[in-house]
């Protein structure tokens, strides 16, 4: 077991005082996962139990919040552009508070503070209650941090602020427990916790009567999810939250092929309403790569998963995510994880160059693949991978599927735009003599298709 890293909160350091508003308007960016989405709808549920109000305007904003992700270099590096772009709001309001919650908080804290002159407030993933007090005391002229983890905060009685009235997502458990040696999550989210399914499967009904559509089930590892009061697994999550909203589309990311059950996988086939669609990372083709990751199962693991979903479920989509040019990765590892791509045939895929981040134990191993090679092992794999996707989107042309409305497309209002089953990306022309409204499930006959989307005609 590994001793993770606790900050006690530092004492607030005074920069001259400010005026403090009765109406307090806060602006939430969120940048990375979708954890960190559903976290700063958790913020803002706590801001709007404190009285403070929400806004979409960051030049409206007494309060800027950037919720922020430090799973890789460029993700950061993200965050200090932006931090420049906040100064010409700070020039405008001198008494603006700007803070950074989330990932990159936890994992360079005090450091950040007073950055770019900007930086207000620091606030980790398990600090999140603390926000209101640590904005009044910023109004006020302090600057404060809040970074302790902690090993129970689930926030299961928080309601999370959500403005988007189709799909939602609901966190079932925080941290990781895997370390995966290039993965610097258990340190900025702690050890997993689950919620109590009961609270879990309530959500899920409130969030139907309140007219969504789907929702997500979100964990760094879902497959590892535990009622430990009750002995609840993720099978049995999964299965009364199909039974308590049955005219909900139900998803969940992300699965781990080491914890992946047979259940979990009977479960989803069982259910017409759990949507056959799987994310599932396999990381590296090599089986000498994946042991220096740490990711506790072997290539043949993961296929024997692949076989059983695609077993149960032949029209299952699968996603994935594959890191390039890991340390050590030699030509043969890289096409072992091509053989990979080809044999399994994936739907879609996150495709990365690794990026070293201190104090994992990755870093430790030293970064001795060039920059060189891994741009273009990586390209190799993006371009395969494509046309795979390519190839598997063009066998839809022709067939029916069913596609819940998300609204009209940002480029042309006369398209509008939902998502299949298998989480596809589908436009079609707008009709609206149909009567058919955002939220509605419709059936569209696929026309042609692309790598990543699919353009179809109502039925």
């Amino acid at each position: 077991m590994i001793d993770l890293p606790i900050l006690t909160e530092i004492k607030p350091e005074t920069k001259g005082k400010k005026v403090l508003s009765q109406t307090t308007k806060v602006y939430i960016e969120t940048y990375g996962c979708q954890m960190n989405t559903n976290d700063s709808e958790i913020v803002g549920g706590v801001l709007q139990s404190e009285g403070f109000q929400s806004t979409q305007k960051p030049e409206e904003a007494d309060v800027i919040l950037l919720n922020t992700c430090a799973i890789r270099e460029n993700a950061e590096k993200k965050i200090y552009d932006r931090l420049n772009h906040l100064k010409y709001y700070k020039k405008r309001n001198s008494h603006l508070v700007v803070g950074l919650l989330g990932c990159m908080a936890e994992r360079l804290r005090a450091q950040l503070l007073g950055e770019k002159n900007l930086v207000d407030i620091v606030v980790g993933p398990d600090e999140y209650r603390k926000v209101p007090q640590l904005i009044e005391s910023a109004l006020q002229g302090n600057r404060g941090i809040a970074i302790k983890l902690s090993k129970v905060e689930t926030y299961d009685d928080i309601v999370p602020l959500r403005t988007e009235g189709i799909s939602a997502w609901i966190s079932i458990m925080r941290g990781c427990d895997k370390f995966c040696t290039y993965c610097v999550v258990p340190f900025t989210r702690g050890r997993e916790r689950s919620r109590p399914m009961s609270s879990i499967v309530e959500e899920a009904k409130n969030l139907y009567d309140s007219g969504f559509k789907e929702i997500t089930l979100l964990g760094q590892n879902v497959d590892s999810y535990l009622d430990t009061e009750h002995n609840h697994n993720f099978a049995d999550l999964l299965r009364a939250t199909a039974i308590a909203v049955p005219l909900m589309r139900i998803r969940y990311t992300t699965s781990h092929p080491q914890d992946m059950s047979d259940q979990v996988i009977e479960t989803m086939a069982e259910f017409d309403n759990i949507c056959k669609y799987i994310h599932l990372p396999f990381q590296a083709g090599s089986n000498r790569v994946l042991e220096l990751m740490n990711r506790t199962y072997s290539i043949e693991r993961y296929l024997n998963r692949i076989a059983k979903i695609r077993e149960l479920m032949p029209n299952c989509a699968l996603t994935t995510d594959i890191i390039s040019g890991f340390p050590t990765e030699t030509e043969e590892d890289h096409l072992e994880t091509m053989r990979i791509v080809e044999q399994v045939r994936f739907d879609g895929a996150f495709m990365f160059k690794y990026s070293p981040r201190e104090n994992t134990k990755a870093w430790k191993m030293g970064d001795d693949v060039s920059d060189e090679v891994k741009t273009r092992r990586l390209n190799e794999i993006i371009t395969l991978q494509y046309e795979i996707a390519r190839q598997i989107n063009e066998t839809t042309v022709g067939t029916i599927e069913h596609v819940l409305i998300e609204g009209p497309s940002k480029r042309n209002t006369e398209v509008w735009v939902g998502r299949t089953d298998s989480n596809k990306i589908t436009f079609f022309n707008h009709e609206d003599i149909r009567g058919y409204v955002i939220g509605d499930i419709v059936p569209v006959r696929i026309l042609r298709t692309t790598s990543t989307t699919l353009n179809a005609e109502l039925v």
